[in-house]
C-alpha cells in the first residue's frame, strides 16, 4: 500500500472517530472536564469554595473552544516539527554513514 493511501485511510478513520459520537449521541451536552469536575465536587461537598479563579475569563463558550483548539493546533505543530526534525536528522546521519562506507 502506498504512503498516500495510508495517509488518506488514517485521516478518514480520524474523521470517523471524531464524528460518530456527535452523530449518534443526540441531545447531548459535550461539556469540558472543568465543568464536569465542578459539578462532581458540588455534589460531594456543596459548601466547597474554589480557591483559585481564572486570570482571563473568555466571553463565551465558543471563544473558549477556539482557544482550546488553537492551543491543540500549536502543540501538534510543535510536536510534528520536532518529530520531522528528528526523522530528517536520522535519515541524513544514515546517508552520511552509507557515503563514508563506500
Amino acid at each position: 500500500m502506498s504512503k498516500k493511501k495510508t495517509v488518506i485511510i488514517l485521516l478518514l478513520i480520524c474523521i470517523l472517530i471524531a464524528s460518530v459520537p456527535l452523530i449518534l449521541v443526540k441531545n447531548s451536552d459535550f461539556a469540558g472536564s472543568d465543568s464536569l469536575a465542578e459539578e462532581s465536587i458540588s455534589q460531594i461537598n456543596p459548601s466547597y469554595k474554589a480557591w483559585a479563579s481564572p486570570i482571563l475569563e473568555p466571553p463565551g463558550s465558543e471563544t473558549e473552544s477556539l482557544l482550546f483548539s488553537l492551543q491543540a493546533a500549536i502543540g501538534a505543530g510543535i510536536l510534528g516539527y520536532g518529530l520531522g526534525t528528528l526523522r530528517t536528522r536520522a535519515k541524513l546521519t544514515k546517508e552520511n554513514r552509507n557515503d563514508n562506507n563506500r
